[in-house]
């Protein structure tokens, strides 16, 4: 190659670079060609609420804006409608953070939580007809579904909203510190099934089962979530209802759950229980 061809080809390689330098400095020419809304969404008193409540002293972010990388694309799921979120909020830090803070100290949640929280609007339908209320992943995310659907007036309603994340976050002490799977599990080895939700409540507790769902290997979670779910009398009643042998398979179940809770964190659940459950009132009156 000539000397004066290769001055040509240089000269023409550093008009290319040039031109696309300037391109991409053209930030309306990008704007123009783009399908992506790239600009932040405008803070607003919700997101401020949930700063002061949960990012800033919990450092749990909240998601409630749509999100696709964070839920089943296989299901018809959207998001909340923005008067729906922090009600729902309100709810579950009363009935969770507040009750554990109270019982377990001003660190327990900071500590141990969840590092996001996802909200979606409606039900999550499962192919099977089941409705899935809540997923924990990781111990890092829970999303909570039907935020929508929410009535703070009711308390079978608040129960059992509150009852997802109070199942979650068992799910999530449990990864903190494991239980002893092998002595609880023995306790009720043949009632164990994939297909809970072709059992019934009266049954299930028959057999040491606190509901049908605590039969997929969910036990100790459910144990633990029902018993947040009412108060200390209103539990007992329960129990002693089923009798026989279903009786006294939750009453050894309770206790290993509770040596669990104070054993592994040093909390009282009959305690945390008292406390969620005097929080409940309050909320539905």
């Amino acid at each position: 190659m000539s000397k004066k061809n290769y001055i040509l080809r240089l000269w023409a390689l550093l008009a290319i670079a040039a031109g696309v330098v300037a391109a991409c400095s053209d930030d309306d020419e990008i704007s123009a060609g783009s399908n992506l809304d790239v600009t932040p969404a405008e803070l607003n008193a919700v997101d401020t609420w949930i700063s002061e409540n949960f990012t800033t002293p919990y450092n749990i972010e909240v998601i409630y804006r749509w999100s696709e990388s964070l839920v089943d694309q296989d299901r018809y799921l959207y998001p909340p409608v923005a008067d729906s979120v922090q009600p729902a909020l309100d709810v579950v830090y009363k009935l969770w953070i507040e009750p554990y803070t109270a019982v377990g100290g001003p660190d327990f949640v900071k500590k141990i939580a969840p590092r996001q929280l996802v909200l979606v609007g409606g039900r999550n339908v499962n192919p099977s007809g089941t409705i899935t209320l809540g997923l924990a992943e990781a111990g890092k995310r829970i999303t909570l579904f039907e935020i929508d659907l929410l009535n703070k007036a009711s308390r079978a309603e608040v129960d059992q909203f509150i009852h997802t994340i109070q199942h979650e976050y068992v799910h999530i002490l449990n990864q903190t510190k494991p239980f002893d799977e092998a002595a609880y599990g023995s306790i009720s080895p043949e009632g164990y099934t994939a297909q809970w939700f072709n059992e019934n409540t009266e049954d299930s507790q028959a057999l040491g089962f606190i509901t049908p769902y605590a039969r997929e290997i969910e036990d100790f979670a459910e144990m633990g979530s029902a018993m947040l779910n009412m108060s200390r009398e209103e539990w007992d009643a329960l129990v002693d209802a089923v009798g026989g042998t279903g009786e006294e398979r939750l009453r050894r179940k309770e206790r290993i759950v509770v040596d669990y809770y104070k054993t592994e964190f040093d909390v009282d659940l009959y305690v945390l229980q008292d406390s969620v459950y005097r929080a409940t009132q309050r909320i539905i009156q």
